[in-house]
């Protein structure tokens, strides 16, 4: 027999060893491409964990958001309530003087 065939159990002809390795490279590329599509599937639960991360830290923020623009529009009233009151109290002054009159009172 020839050096570069070999017995097959499975079948009873004579398989070179070259097709032989094309087997074992072909099993080789199958392993990498599996390989691959498990590094790929793992890179895209990563993204989906990043973004489900970043999602809630922008509902966050945006809640806070709100909580403070709340807050700043709730001083904005009280403020115009308190510039409403000087002026009745100091009717002859204009906005302006009553406005210095505030911050000198602070300060």
């Amino acid at each position: 027999m020839c050096n570069n065939m070999t017995w097959s159990p499975s079948h009873p002809i004579l398989v070179s060893s070259k097709r032989r390795h094309r087997s074992k490279q072909s099993k080789v590329q199958i392993y990498r491409l599996s390989r691959k599509k498990c590094e790929e599937e793992d890179v895209k639960k990563d993204m989906e964990l990043m973004n489900l991360k970043l999602y809630l830290e922008n509902r966050s923020i945006i809640e806070e958001n709100e909580k403070l623009r709340e807050r700043a529009n709730l001083l904005h009233q009280e403020n115009l309530a308190l510039m409403s009151e000087l002026q009745n109290k100091f009717p002859h002054l204009d906005r302006f003087s009553t406005t210095l009159l505030v911050l000198l009172q602070n300060h």
